[in-house]
């Protein structure tokens, strides 16, 4: 989570080799709508679900897909920019995220600005 003029933004990157660098920058309201995506993939696979699109200054687009295993692939930039998040990874993520929703909103409302 790091502030930005437009509220906190949080910043998904891949750090393993075949994906160094790839980042993926969301709002808080990115975050939770990705928190509910998370929780709506995990009741749903192996169905199919609708994609959720946000709008904004991170718009972002994310899909549930099918390969070799279920991932939530979230893109940015008309699909430009891209980051799969393997089903293995939906909890650990879920979790992270309800954490740091809830510290932006507190730091929202008391209005200050930290960098984590």
């Amino acid at each position: 989570m790091a502030p930005h003029p437009c509220g906190a933004v949080v910043a998904l990157e891949r750090r393993d080799d075949e994906h160094k660098g790839e980042r993926i920058m969301l709002s808080l309201y990115g975050a939770e709508i990705l928190s509910g995506f998370i929780m709506s993939a995990r009741l749903t696979v192996p169905g199919s679900m609708p994609d959720e699109q946000t709008e904004g200054v991170f718009p972002a687009r994310f899909h549930l897909s099918y390969g070799h295993e279920p991932t939530i692939a979230l893109a940015q930039d008309g699909g430009h920019r891209t980051i799969g998040i393997s089903f293995r990874l939906w909890d650990r993520l879920y979790a992270e995220l309800c954490l740091v929703t809830a510290h932006a909103r507190e730091l929202a409302r008391r209005g200050e600005v930290v960098m984590h």
